[in-house]
């Protein structure tokens, strides 16, 4: 199934770096989430985060160490000189020890020890207790798990949010390109009347002039859109991860507009739902397990442990000495407890702070939303002006065009309306497209994409 996918991802890659195939806005968000780095690197975080989370649950099992020992002296460590001589034998009487009849012959010996020495430890602690600080940091590194998946889908929504946006610009500049065709047809025909005209000698060389003027100046403004078609379309095909292509086309327009109320959410539901929220409040709860982690410093810490070890080598031609012992220790901080008594109250001030900045920051983001949703709907009510403005700039076209074909107007007048009709139409096609980023960031504000 998955090669299935990538053999369909990379047909789609191929046939849009061909130009053949219009994309839609939902195609390019999935290229955008596959390619983002950004967001690659924000998965690694969390993957990292887990991992330091497999480390702290180890902190519950014994603790295993094991070490060895072996030297080489040039002298035996230890020497000693017993010296030889008739040694009293016992005959089981103490009365008669000192007054012994028999003797036996000690030749003497000559002792040396530790001069080639081997030891070996192994020990094996267990915590029983250690002022909750194991359980503590068990639940800081699954805080820090949360942290990041949190922080993974916030970047991953400002990835969407940053894809949309760079989307409807190219909507809007292919939009643009349509106005501009319009008005270059208009001037068209207009050029044609002045020139029959003109040929006739009806009109003076002046009114060609300015028919001209305008073509040239619609030329220069043809290319500047051009250019900038260019450069927002080589920034979209980098976010996607596609080769630039300069026919690439995306297949949405402006022309159907969903209503505003059709996304309104509660703004206290969508705050709780934000996920900027969630993390301050896991900041909170950080500096609170953080605090606790401190205060159990200054706690009694209690271990049950085995250790065993082997001597080899103490004397020469000797046997090994091996042996093992279970121990139990219980240490208590006393003279540390005042110094952590500061630790603890530090602690304790950066959790009012943490949770003076969860309050301040929710009403911010509350007035966040709010402002979203009146940019939204504000942006909606420009367009019905500017969509009556374009309306009635239409009809003050016709009617130029009539009444300069009827010798009423200039063709100073007749520019002067076509021009009016162009700036009424761009600006149109600006609101809906600032009515689109304003929807795209209302919708990340309130609907966060899981």
């Amino acid at each position: 199934m998955k090669l299935i996918q990538l053999g369909a991802l990379i047909g789609l890659c191929s046939s849009l770096a061909c130009g053949q195939t219009p994309l839609s806005l939902q195609t390019s968000k999935e290229l955008a989430l596959k390619q983002s780095a950004s967001l690659k690197n924000s998965a690694l975080e969390t993957e990292a985060a887990k991992a330091v989370k497999k480390s702290a649950f180890m902190n519950y099992l014994p603790k295993v160490s094991a070490q060895l020992l072996g030297f080489q002296a040039i002298n035996p460590l230890v020497s000693y000189q017993m010296p030889g001589g008739n040694l009293p034998v016992y005959d089981g009487n103490p009365a008669n020890l000192r007054t012994a009849t028999q003797f036996a012959y000690f030749p003497g010996a000559n002792i040396k020890a530790l001069q080639r020495t081997g030891v070996g430890f192994l020990t094996i602690t267990q915590p029983l207790y250690a002022g909750g600080r194991i359980q503590r940091g068990n639940e800081l590194a699954q805080l820090g798990v949360n942290i990041k998946e949190n922080q993974q889908r916030l970047t991953r929504d400002e990835v969407l949010l940053k894809t949309e946006q760079q989307y409807w610009q190219l909507v809007s500049l292919q939009e643009k390109h349509k106005t501009i065709a319009r008005y270059e047809a208009l001037l068209a025909s207009v050029d044609k009347q002045v020139t029959d005209a003109f040929q006739s000698g009806l009109i003076v060389r002046n009114d060609v002039l300015k028919v001209q003027l305008k073509k040239s100046e619609l030329q220069a403004n043809k290319n500047k859109l051009n250019s900038g078609h260019q450069l927002a379309l080589r920034q979209f095909c980098h976010t996607l991860g596609l080769p630039y292509d300069s026919t690439l086309v995306v297949s949405e327009n402006l022309d159907q507009l969903p209503l505003p109320q059709s996304m309104y959410a509660n703004p206290e539901a969508a705050v709780a739902n934000r996920t900027a929220c969630q993390l301050l409040e896991q900041a909170v709860k950080a500096t609170q397990l953080q605090t606790r982690l401190k205060a159990g410093e200054t706690l009694p810490q209690a271990a049950i442990g085995l250790a065993g070890y082997q001597v080899a080598g103490l004397m020469k031609g000797g046997s090994g000495i091996s042996n093992g012992l279970l121990y139990a220790t219980v240490s208590i901080p006393i003279s540390d407890w005042w110094t952590n008594k500061y630790a603890v109250k530090e602690q304790q001030i950066r959790e009012q702070i943490a949770e003076n900045t969860l309050n301040d920051t929710k009403g911010l983001l509350r007035l966040q939303t709010e402002k979203a949703w009146v940019d939204v709907v504000e942006s909606y009510r420009q367009i019905s002006v500017l969509e009556q403005a374009k309306l009635q700039a239409t009809e003050h076209v016709k009617v130029s065009q009539s009444s300069y074909a009827s010798g009423l107007i200039t063709i100073s007048d007749l520019l002067e309306a076509q021009a009016l009709l162009t700036e009424a139409a761009d600006k149109l096609i600006e609101a809906k497209t600032q009515y689109q980023f304003n929807r795209a960031t209302y919708s990340q504000l309130t609907n966060p994409h899981p």
